[in-house]
């Protein structure tokens, strides 16, 4: 099952690789947004002070006038006419030397203010009513003190003001202690993320805070952008994938051809070996024929010198025969001497050609085991010839299995050591091999598949024993079908 635990492996990357991406991606646009969020609030947030205090300076600067004037008490009274003017100025109340404050709630609050004011020798506030959004403002002064009832909701600046009231999810207030005015009410919110700006006013007569603060929640994230980021990086991973996949199929492609090109080689070697065994005897009967007629006519009584030269020319086309199928032999019969063989790990050898077979397999819906040994199995091999027996073996098993239930087709694949031996076995679930036709497989020639030409395993063998080690077939006692189990000499070092 390694070939589909790979696969599933493979599938489980990309996805986890788009979610890892994706997330990222995610984190980063929101953060962005966040960002963009809170360098906005923090701006309205410096507007709105540096508003609010333009606007109580300005109370201040009102104070010190009507003090700096200080109209006779028995005169008019043009600071009454400031309310037309600023409506933020309820109205203005006034104590003249040696009187009191006129009657009233508010009395013994802007006595205590004016003697504040007279130490400080600054304006300063005198019951505040932040709630109702009043407050008064005193100013200690000779001849005349004076006290501006202030009302906040006129204070606030609405046409230069950096945010839609109704609309704006920031809430700005300002606060006294525990006391406060709601200038904005802003969007009630318990999000995960929350803005806070506190200043107080430029203004020392006026203690006030400008407190401004936003809640942020899910919903203002920027889904749409992270959606498409999320399609962005689907789209590149796809690409990505298509063209690993086509550059995987292109090298799967590369190698099998580079096994064919070995394999129509070394069949053609098998078939100069057998053509040769062939040609042989038949050509060793005329040769011998031919020599004997040739004594025939040399007994008396003497035969025609023409019969002579033919049975002569007839051995030396013989000869040539045999000549030119023992080159053909020793040109294409290429055998591999113990310089060509190198430590071969069969694991590796096996999940290769498990590799390039991977679509066929998948085509054949064909399940696959492999059995992991305790150690690797090394042996010495010539990469190329081991790699052609493992893949005719596993090519031939395929298309044994092309005859089972689909459902039945299984594919065994084990590695082990056998004292200075490693081997490799291939087994299948298929129909098997008959067992009259078991001791012929590995005869050039002879196939029990329609259409073969019956020089795989005859190929496969003579490998093998070229390299040191044997091709043996027999059936499957777990699969039930047939089993060929490759030995060949351990390289030196390998694992026991």
């Amino acid at each position: 099952m390694r070939a589909m635990e790979h696969g599933w492996r493979s599938r489980s990357a990309w996805w986890l690789a788009w979610a890892l991406l994706t997330a990222a991606g995610g984190v980063w646009l929101a953060r962005a947004e966040l960002a963009r969020l809170h360098e906005d609030f923090d701006t309205d947030g410096r507007i709105v002070h540096r508003l609010l205090s333009q606007q109580v300076v300005q109370y201040d600067a009102v104070l010190a006038t009507l003090a700096l004037l200080a109209p006779a008490a028995d005169g008019p009274r043009p600071e009454q006419r400031l309310p037309a003017i600023s409506p933020a100025i309820l109205h203005v109340i006034r104590r003249d030397r040696d009187r009191p404050w006129p009657d009233g709630p508010h009395a013994d609050a802007l006595t205590q203010a004016e003697a504040r004011s007279r130490t400080l020798r600054r304006a300063e506030v005198a019951a505040p009513d932040l709630p109702q959004g009043r407050y008064l403002l005193v100013l200690a002064a000779e001849p005349t003190s004076f006290a501006l009832a202030i009302d906040l909701a006129a204070t606030i600046p609405w046409r230069d003001w950096p945010m839609d009231p109704r609309q704006s999810p920031v809430r700005v207030r300002v606060e006294q202690g525990n006391r406060a005015y709601t200038v904005q009410p802003g969007r009630a919110g318990d999000g995960p993320w929350t803005f806070a700006f506190r200043k107080t006013l430029a203004a020392q007569s006026q203690p006030f805070d400008v407190v401004a603060q936003r809640s942020v929640g899910w919903a203002e994230l920027p889904w749409a952008r992270i959606v498409g980021w999320g399609l962005a990086v689907a789209l590149a991973l796809a690409t990505l994938h298509a063209w690993l996949r086509q550059r995987t199929a292109r090298r799967r492609a590369e190698e099998l051809l580079r096994l064919g090109q070995a394999a129509r080689l070394n069949t053609l070697g098998e078939l100069g070996a057998g053509l040769a065994h062939e040609l042989n005897q038949p050509l060793t009967a005329v040769l011998a024929n031919a020599q004997a007629a040739r004594r025939l006519l040399d007994d008396e009584p003497p035969e025609l010198d023409a019969a002579r030269d033919a049975m002569t020319q007839a051995a030396a086309q013989a000869r040539r025969a045999a000549e030119v199928v023992g080159r053909l032999r020793r040109l294409v019969d290429q055998p591999r001497g113990p310089a060509d063989l190198q430590p071969v790990a069969l694991q590796e050898v096996a999940h290769g050609a498990l590799y390039l077979l991977e679509p066929e397999r998948q085509r054949r819906g064909v399940a696959v085991h492999e059995a992991e040994p305790p150690a690797s199995v090394k042996v010495q091999a010539d990469p190329v010839a081991l790699e052609q027996i493992v893949h005719n073996l596993l090519v031939n098993a395929l298309q044994a299995l092309e005859a089972a239930p689909s459902d039945r087709r299984r594919l065994s694949i084990e590695t082990g050591i056998d004292g200075k031996t490693g081997w490799l076995a291939v087994a299948d679930s298929g129909p098997g091999i008959a067992p009259e036709a078991l001791p012929r497989v590995f005869e050039p020639f002879f196939s029990t598949r329609e259409g073969g030409l019956g020089l795989g395993l005859s190929l496969c063998e003579s490998l093998a024993e070229q390299m040191g080690g044997t091709l043996v077939a027999g059936r499957s006692s777990a699969l039930g079908g047939a089993r060929f189990e490759l030995r060949l000499p351990l390289a030196a070092g390998s694992g026991a």
